[in-house]
C-alpha cells in the first residue's frame, strides 16, 4: 500500500510540473526521441568497433597502407578510430562555432538534425549495398552525431528553462531520454536480424523528424521567456568569434573545471570501454550476435538510470543543490575501480560500467547541466557544446593510447590506473562546486546574457 501511495505521489508530481510548464511535454518528447534513434543505431556502433573484419571496418586503402609498413591494423582498431574522431572534431568546432555565431536558433537547430537526417540516409545505402570501410566511416559519424545532437539539446534546454525550473524538472526530462535509450536498443534487437542494419538507419531517421519538430513547438516558449526576463534573443545571429568556445574555456575558471571533469570522466569510461571491446572480439565474433550483446548492455544501463531518475535525480537536484549529484559518482566510480583493481572479474567489469555510465546519464549529466541555465548563451552554445565535442574527444583519445599502453601490463594495471583517474573526476568535480557557488541565480550576470 505504501509503494503504491508513493508511485501515485510521482505521478501526480509529474502531472502537475506538465500543467505548470507546457514545454516540458515537447522537451519529454523531443529527448525521448533523441536517444531513441541514437540508441537504436549505438549497438551497431559498438558492434563495428569490436568487429574482427577489418575489411568491413576500414577502406581497403587504409588496410594496405598499415599493411605496407607492417603494422597490424587489426591491433590498432579503436586507437585508429578514436584518433581519427579526434581530428574531425577539431576540423568541425570552427565549423559549428561559425554556424552558431552566424545563424539564429531557427536557423542552425533545425541545420544540424537535417544533417543528421540526410547523413543517414546516406548511411542506408552504404550498408545496403555492403560498401568496404562502412564501418569506420560510421563509427565516426555516430560518435560525433552523439556529442553534438546532445551538446545542442542541453544548450537549447537552457534557453528554455531558468535555473529553478531546470533543477525541478531536469530530472523529468533526463527520464525520458531514458525512456528513448531502452525504446532504441529494444527495437535494434527486435529488428536487426529481421531488417537488417541498413533499415535502422531509416528506423533513427524518422525519429529525428520528430525531434525537429519538437524544435518547432519549444522555440516559441524560448522566445516568450528571453522577452519576460529581457534576455537577448536566441532568434538573432549570436555574433561573436568562431573559436570563442575554446577560448572561454582557457579564461574562465568554471569552464576549465568543466573541462577537467569532463576529461577524467571520459577517462573512466574509455579504459572500461576497452577492456569490454576486448572480450566481444573474442567471444561474439559475428557482428549480428555482437550487436545483441551491446544492446544488452544498453538496456542494463537504462534500467538503472530510469530508476534512479525516477526516485534520485529530481529530489537531489530540488532539495540540495547540484553538490550530491556530482559528487556521488565519482565516488561510486573509485569504489567500482578499487574492486577491479583488486579482482578484475568479467562480470565485475560489467558491473562497474553499467554503474559508470548510469550515474553520469542520472546525476552528473543533469547537474551539469543545469549550471549552464545560470550562465550566457555564448557560454553555452561555444564554451559547452567545445566541452563535450573536442574536450571530450580529447580524453577519449588520450586515454584510449594510455590504455593500449597499459594492457600490456595486464587488466590489474589498467584498472589500478583509472582508478587514480576517477580521483582526478571527483577533484573535477568539487572544482565545477566551488566555482559555481560563485555564479548568482541569474544567469544573466555571466557570459554576456542580459540585454544592453
Amino acid at each position: 500500500m505504501t509503494e503504491a501511495i508513493s508511485t501515485s505521489g510521482r505521478i501526480g508530481r509529474f502531472r502537475a510540473a506538465l500543467g505548470e510548464s507546457p514545454p516540458l511535454l515537447w522537451s519529454f518528447l523531443y529527448f525521448f526521441c533523441l536517444l531513441s534513434g541514437y540508441y537504436v543505431l549505438r549497438p551497431v556502433r559498438e558492434a563495428m568497433g569490436a568487429s574482427a573484419d577489418i575489411s568491413a571496418l576500414f577502406p581497403a586503402a587504409m588496410i594496405g597502407f598499415f599493411a605496407e609498413r607492417g603494422i597490424a591494423l587489426k591491433e590498432l582498431q579503436l586507437q585508429v578510430l578514436f584518433t581519427c574522431t579526434f581530428l574531425i572534431m577539431l576540423v568541425l568546432q570552427p565549423v559549428y562555432g561559425w554556424l552558431v555565431s552566424r545563424w539564429p536558433r531557427r536557423v542552425f537547430l533545425p541545420a544540424v538534425y537535417g544533417f543528421f537526417i540526410a547523413t543517414l540516409l546516406v548511411f542506408y545505402a552504404m550498408f545496403d549495398s555492403g560498401v568496404p570501410g562502412r564501418g569506420m566511416a560510421f563509427f565516426l559519424w555516430i560518435t560525433v552525431f552523439n556529442l553534438f545532437a546532445v551538446a545542442v539539446f542541453w544548450s537549447f534546454m537552457a534557453d528554455v528553462y531558468d535555473n529553478a525550473e531546470a533543477r525541478r524538472y531536469y530530472g523529468y526530462i533526463g527520464a525520458a531520454g531514458t525512456l528513448g535509450a531502452f525504446l532504441g536498443p529494444f527495437l535494434t534487437r527486435m529488428l536487426v536480424e529481421r531488417l537488417g542494419i541498413a533499415n535502422l538507419m531509416l528506423v533513427s531517421a524518422g525519429f529525428l523528424a520528430l525531434c525537429m519538430l519538437c524544435i518547432l513547438q519549444l522555440r516559441q516558449h524560448a522566445v516568450r521567456r528571453e522577452a519576460a526576463r529581457r534576455l537577448v534573443s536566441g532568434e538573432v545571429p549570436m555574433g561573436g568569434q568562431v573559436l570563442a568556445g575554446l577560448k572561454l574555456i582557457a579564461r574562465e575558471p568554471l569552464l576549465r573545471w568543466m573541462a577537467v571533469l569532463t576529461v577524467f570522466g571520459v577517462g573512466v569510461g574509455t579504459l572500461l570501454y576497452n577492456e569490454q571491446a576486448a572480450i566481444v572480439r573474442q567471444f561474439y565474433p559475428d557482428p549480428g550476435h555482437a550487436t545483441a550483446y551491446y544492446a544488452n548492455i544498453d538496456l542494463a544501463v537504462n534500467a538503472l538510470t530510469l530508476l534512479v531518475q525516477l526516485l534520485v535525480t529530481r529530489a537531489l537536484l530540488s532539495r540540495f543543490g547540484i553538490a550530491p549529484a556530482l559528487l556521488i559518482p565519482g565516488v561510486a566510480i573509485i569504489v567500482g575501480y578499487a574492486a577491479l583493481a583488486a579482482s578484475p572479474l568479467p562480470l565485475l567489469v560489467a558491473t562497474v560500467q553499467v554503474a559508470t555510465r548510469a550515474s553520469e546519464f542520472s546525476l552528473a549529466k543533469p547537474a551539469r547541466e543545469t549550471v549552464y541555465t545560470r550562465v550566457g548563451r555564448e557560454w553555452r552554445y561555444k564554451a559547452g557544446a567545445a566541452i563535450d565535442t573536442v574536450i571530450y574527444r580529447g580524453g577519449d583519445l588520450t586515454f584510449v593510447w594510455v590504455h593500449k599502453f597499459l594492457s600490456a601490463f595486464g587488466s590489474q594495471a589498467v584498472f589500478g590506473a583509472g582508478l587514480l583517474v576517477a580521483c582526478g573526476m571527483t577533484m573535477g568535480a568539487i572544482g565545477v562546486l566551488r566555482e559555481a557557488n560563485k555564479l548568482p541565480d541569474d544567469g544573466r550576470a555571466r557570459g554576456g546574457d542580459a540585454s544592453a
